[in-house]
C-alpha cells in the first residue's frame, strides 16, 4: 500500500511539474506573439506617419498653383490634424479603437484623393518636378500602407488563433491576453465602382 501511495504521489508531482512547465511555455509564447502584434502595429503607424509627413510639402507645393482651391487644401490640412490626433495603444487594439483610427485615416485618404482630382485641372502643376516627386512618394507610401496593414492582420490572426485555442485559452484568460482587432475593408469596398463614359 505504501508503495502504491508513493507511485501516485510521484505521478501527481510529475504531472504537476509538466503542467506547470507547459503553462510557463504557453504564457511565454503568448508574450512573444503579443510583442509581434505590437511591432507590426508600430510599422503600420510608421508608414501612416510617413504619409502624414509628406502632406505639408505637398500642400505647400500646391498652394502656389491653386490659390482658389483653398477649401480643398483646408480639408486636407484638417484631415491631417485629425489623423495625427488619433493614436492607438498596441496593447488595446480593440475594434472600437481600430475603427476610430481607420475613420481618421480614411478621412485623410479621402481628402488627399479630392486634392489629387482637383490638381488635374492644373497642367503647370502636373509638370512641376517637385509635385511629381511628392505625388510618387505619396503613391508609394499608400502601397506600403496596404502591405503593412496586410502584414498586421496576418500577425494579429496568428496571435488571436493561438490564444483562442484550447487549452491555451485557459492561460490566455488567466494572464489577460485579449483578442486583437483587424483592419477591415472600408465600407462599400465590396462593390465595384460605376464607370461611365
Amino acid at each position: 500500500m505504501k508503495r502504491t501511495g508513493i507511485i501516485v504521489i510521484v505521478v501527481i508531482v510529475v504531472l504537476l511539474f509538466f503542467g506547470f512547465q507547459w503553462g510557463i511555455s504557453t504564457g511565454n509564447k503568448m508574450v512573444v506573439l503579443d510583442e509581434s502584434v505590437a511591432a507590426s502595429w508600430s510599422q503600420v503607424e510608421n508608414v501612416y506617419q510617413r504619409r502624414t509627413d509628406l502632406i505639408p510639402n505637398l500642400v505647400n507645393t500646391v498652394k502656389g498653383y491653386a490659390d482658389f482651391e483653398k477649401s480643398t487644401l483646408t480639408a486636407v490640412i484638417e484631415a491631417r490634424a485629425k489623423a495625427t490626433q488619433v493614436t492607438v495603444d498596441p496593447s488595446k487594439l480593440t475594434e472600437a479603437s481600430m475603427k476610430q483610427f481607420q475613420d481618421a485615416q480614411g478621412g485623410l485618404s479621402s481628402a488627399l484623393g479630392r486634392l489629387m482630382v482637383v490638381m488635374e485641372k492644373y497642367p503647370e502643376l502636373k509638370a512641376n518636378e517637385g509635385f511629381l516627386n511628392l505625388q510618387a512618394q505619396l503613391e508609394g507610401t499608400e502601397n506600403r500602407i496596404t502591405v503593412e496593414r496586410q502584414k498586421f492582420n496576418e500577425v494579429a490572426r496568428g496571435y488571436n488563433t493561438y490564444i483562442r485555442q484550447f487549452p491555451q485559452s485557459i492561460i490566455a484568460s488567466m494572464r489577460s491576453f485579449e483578442k486583437k482587432a483587424y483592419f477591415e475593408a472600408e465600407k462599400g469596398a465590396d462593390k465595384a465602382p460605376k464607370v461611365q463614359f
